[in-house]
Formats: C-alpha cells, structure tokens, sequence
C-alpha cells in the first residue's frame, strides 16, 4: 500500500483536508522539520513529502525568476 502524499493545491480546488502555509521557503522548511503536516491534516501515519519538497525547490526558482 502507498503512503500518504503531499501536494501543493495552488487553484485551491482539490477536496479533502488541506493545510495553509506562509509564501515562504523558511515557512516550508520549519513545517517539515517539525512534522507539522501530519499533525495539521491529521494522518497518523507517515506522510511523503517528496512531491511537495521538489515543488518547493522550483517555488525558489520561480520567485527568482530563475529557469
């Protein structure tokens, strides 16, 4: 069985639980450190956050105006 994942829903138009978040990669980095995802979408197992860490690192770039 595969794990919970997380995604970014930027139209805000995805159902189910969601989690708000500062625009900022500090904000982003501090929710993963603490885990605070799990506990803010209530799921008691693990949670994978490679999906939303890629989005992340590309969030950076677009703020950037890198390619």
């Amino acid at each position: 069985m595969r794990g919970l994942e997380l995604v970014v829903d930027e139209r805000k138009a995805s159902p189910g639980r969601g989690a708000w978040l500062h625009p900022t990669r500090e904000c982003a980095e501090n929710a993963l450190r603490r885990r605070a995802f799990g506990r803010a979408l209530r799921v008691s197992g693990p949670l994978d956050t490679q999906t939303f860490e890629e989005w992340l690192n590309g969030y950076g770039n677009k703020v950037n105006g890198s390619k």
